[in-house]
């Protein structure tokens, strides 16, 4: 077969590779929690928003529709493990931010839900809808605030992720960010604008 040649494989969500972050939220008591999701993603930019999506059965449903807040945290190398085991155990049955030695910050914004400290960037949402779509239903959150860790921001106050170490969820492997190839709009750069960001590798 050639390079390119295409088989077919099956139906799935297949589409790879997608961010994998730490959903942290609280009941109307103050009791934390947090979920690992690697549904996520950016639905409109005026006003910022943001979905997650979440199957009825997991704990961080119920908490979430309760208070109609949630934040999603970014997930950078050091928080690879515990991402993980957010993801394979139940906050119903234990409080995974003392598991892992997390510790819950009030999120900015919001009135229940926690953001989680050891997270480079924390996205506050407040739920604007919820779309029952078979196995999951999502969640589209507003966003409210993002926080993030200060040396993020270079001498002009520009956010700077590439220095986050940020981590990419891979048909069910997780990867670490590596070599930029470009930027938004990179195809169309002058030669001195392909220099300046991008040095030898333009």
């Amino acid at each position: 077969m050639g390079k390119h040649d295409k088989t077919e494989i099956g139906i799935s969500t297949i589409l790879n590779p997608v961010p994998v972050v730490m959903v942290s939220c609280a009941d109307k008591e103050g009791r934390p929690n947090i979920m690992t999701a690697a549904w996520a993603g950016t639905v409109n930019s005026e006003p910022p928003m943001v979905s997650v999506s979440i199957r009825r059965s997991r704990y961080s449903h119920k908490l979430i529709s309760d208070t109609g807040e949630f934040v999603v945290n970014l997930v950078n190398k050091s928080l690879c493990k515990a991402c993980d085991y957010c993801g394979v155990r139940s906050g119903e049955k234990e409080d995974k931010f003392k598991t892992m030695g997390l510790t819950p910050v009030k999120a900015s914004g919001l009135e229940y839900a926690y953001s989680i400290k050891e997270s480079p960037v924390s996205i506050s949402c407040k739920v604007l809808s919820v779309t029952q779509l078979g196995s999951h239903d999502m969640f589209i959150g507003e966003v409210k605030a993002v926080t993030c860790d200060s040396y993020l921001l270079d001498n002009n106050g520009r956010l700077c992720l590439d220095n986050a170490k940020l981590v990419a969820y891979n048909h069910g492997e997780y990867f670490l960010l590596g070599e930029k190839l470009g930027f938004f709009g990179y195809s169309v750069a002058s030669a001195d604008v392909l220099a300046k960001r991008m040095g030898d590798r333009s």
